[in-house]
């Protein structure tokens, strides 16, 4: 395919010559005329993302390869279906939609445990040109609330209940309280049934999914337009209020599918498993859409690392299902290092036909690399993105040219991103130099266009800071050789086990309580989850409250508003918060304090004594 050095050049001098060869991997009902105008990609193509993902193959003379692995260590089930089979589901789940009046442009909101219904259900979506917007089954009721209001969805897809290692999570009571806190109101929820825990459906506005699909005929594919929105996909912002990430047809197809040779290496047929959930952009990008552009064979895990029911649960499934391409958080080989230091359980399983270890959702710390490399004896490979990206913006592109690795390091940018590393005054960093990690506009196929209903704030979270240029919000530098170093978040949004969470909504729940007077959450570096929030309150004057029976209030409040993934369980009680005399909160400093790191006392600080109460605190903690 020609060097690394090569193709970077050509996809940042030629993107036009280089984004339309790319293109030729996909399918179009009206090829494409203009690769990039009016700062969109193919804006005169149309074509159906469905289709390219699930019919082609089919009509290929591919029908019999599976084209998804179904495990779930949590039910027992495995189940495998071919890509004639998913096929046949997806049309007629897009039937039932079409049927129950949903129309290309129309929002659907997905709140689903990781079953194959909820693939069926984006793909079926996708096949009538409909929006959809998946929200993590994680998520407590009024996290589904504001989505659900902002989407407008008109019909939700669920389930009766998602499994974790231990306990059934009913879902559909979740639903339930979403819908009576939001103001707008889908016309009908079709919820699967799971054997686990039956729901019980309203009269008139749910339906059971299985019959409903049965009884439905089958719908084709809807041509859209390559810059038509394929999904809202729901991340935190500073400001606590979630921002829809945008992601159109066209550009997310080609980038996509070229992502899947020339980053992952990864071939049609061979079994590629992306260790996630569908309600995160990895599970988007990478168990549903670029496995399936590619022809692949997708894994769909129902189940952890550790505990379901060991920490072999990863290596069973790369050694039966016979995993190529392996590709997970460092959060998850953490968890299995902690379980099984010596390594024992990888042992037990032969190996021998994984090729690669992709790692992405956080920084990759060199004991975790070390770790799984000596394990497993292949490329361990840290790559970067965001959900505002869509795929890898930084990798080792082994399917261009497998490069040195550098422990820490995510390798160089991938092609068609132009990074560079800024200084506050918008000048470049010399190399070594930290700063705030950017990407030269305009931004590659697959990246998002805008925010959802709201161009102004895409504009001003993204563009504003550095004009001509797109803001990861990541801090960083680029080396003498033009490996890039990506050292952490340069605002307040924090990465538990690769989950991007604001700590401006976890402020507000504390704020809530009743003894809180004012408060400030971080994140504090964590050995297994990369990151961990820790509160610091304030309480009101007068309130006399044991600090154990405070800080277990709070994570239950923090549990029931935010939910688990938020992984909530330390609230420290101070007298002050350290604030400038404009009164904003020191959060950075505070940070170094937590992790250990040197940190000085700002000249416009109000109370110096504070910082000081804080580091106590930390040592406490």
């Amino acid at each position: 395919m020609g060097g690394y050095d090569e193709a970077y050049r050509r996809s940042i001098e030629r993107p036009g010559e280089f984004w339309a060869e790319a293109a030729r991997g996909i399918d179009w009902d009206v090829a494409p005329t203009t690769v990039h105008g009016d700062g969109r990609w193919f804006p005169d193509g149309r074509l159906n993302t469905c289709h390219n993902a699930v019919d082609r193959h089919v009509t290929a003379g591919r029908g019999e390869q599976p084209a998804l692995i179904y495990d779930s260590p949590v039910t027992g089930a495995v189940r495998t279906i071919t890509y004639a089979e998913l096929r046949d589901e997806v049309a007629r789940t897009a039937g039932l939609l079409r049927d129950l009046g949903v129309r290309a442009g129309d929002t659907v909101v997905i709140y689903m445990p990781m079953v194959p219904e909820a693939v069926i259900g984006m793909l079926a979506c996708a096949r009538l040109g409909a929006v959809h917007s998946v929200v993590f089954g994680g998520f407590a009721a009024g996290e589904l609330a504001v989505r659900i209001d902002h989407a407008r969805p008109k019909v939700v897809l669920s389930a009766s209940c998602g499994i974790e290692p231990g306990r059934v999570v009913a879902y559909k009571p979740l639903l339930d309280a979403a819908l009576a806190q939001a103001e707008h109101r889908p016309e009908r929820c079709v919820i699967l049934q799971r054997p686990q825990a039956v729901a019980e459906l309203a009269e008139g506005r749910d339906l059971d999914w299985a019959r409903a699909v049965r009884e439905a005929r089958p719908a084709g594919c809807v041509s859209v337009a390559a810059t038509d929105p394929l999904y809202i996909l729901y991340t935190s912002g500073t400001t606590g209020s979630p921002k829809g990430v945008v992601r159109d047809n066209g550009g997310h197809a080609v980038a996509l599918h070229w992502s899947m040779a020339h980053v992952y290496g990864a071939a049609p047929g061979e079994v590629y498993w992306a260790a996630s959930d569908v309600g995160w952009v990895v599970g988007h990008s990478y168990i549903v859409y670029a496995p399936l552009l590619a022809g692949c064979t997708t894994v769909l895990y129902e189940g952890k690392p550790v505990g379901t029911p060991d920490p072999g649960a990863f290596w069973r499934v790369v050694a039966t299902h016979g995993v190529r391409t392996l590709f997970t958080a460092p959060t998850a080989i953490r968890a299995i290092k902690k379980e099984d230091p010596s390594g024992s359980f990888a042992k037990k399983w032969d190996l021998s036909g994984l090729r690669h270890l992709f790692l992405a959702g956080e920084r990759l710390d060199p004991d975790t690399y070390h770790w799984a490399s000596d394990l497993l004896g292949i490329p361990v490979i840290d790559h970067w993105w965001q959900t505002e990206t869509g795929w890898p913006m930084a990798a080792n592109c082994v399917g261009i040219e497998t490069l040195p690795i550098r422990p820490g390091a995510p390798t160089k940018p991938v092609p068609g991103w132009d990074i560079r590393v800024l200084d506050p005054d918008g000048e470049e960093c010399p190399p070594g130099v930290d700063g705030a990690v950017t990407v030269r506009l305009p931004l590659p196929p697959g990246s998002l266009p805008t925010l959802y209903r709201d161009d102004a704030r895409f504009a001003r979270s993204y563009l504003e800071r550095y004009p001509g240029h797109y803001l990861t919000g990541d801090g960083g530098h680029l080396d003498a050789d033009g490996y890039l170093y990506v050292m952490g978040r340069i605002d307040d949004v924090i990465n538990v086990a690769g989950h991007r969470l604001s700590t401006g909504s976890m402020e507000e729940v504390i704020a809530s309580h009743p003894d809180v007077a004012e408060c400030a959450v971080i994140g504090v570096a964590d050995e297994l989850k990369g990151q961990l929030p820790v509160g610091f309150v304030v309480l009101k004057a007068g309130s006399e409250r044991d600090p154990t029976d405070l800080e277990r209030e709070l994570t239950a409040l923090m549990r029931e508003r935010i939910g688990p993934v938020a992984a909530f369980r330390r609230a420290v009680v101070v007298s002050r918060l350290p604030k400038t005399r404009s009164g904003k909160i020191l959060r950075a400093t505070m940070r170094d304090i937590a992790d250990g790191r040197p940190y000085g006392t700002p000249s416009t600080i109000e109370d110096p004594a504070a910082l000081p109460e804080i580091a106590r605190a930390m040592k406490r903690t």
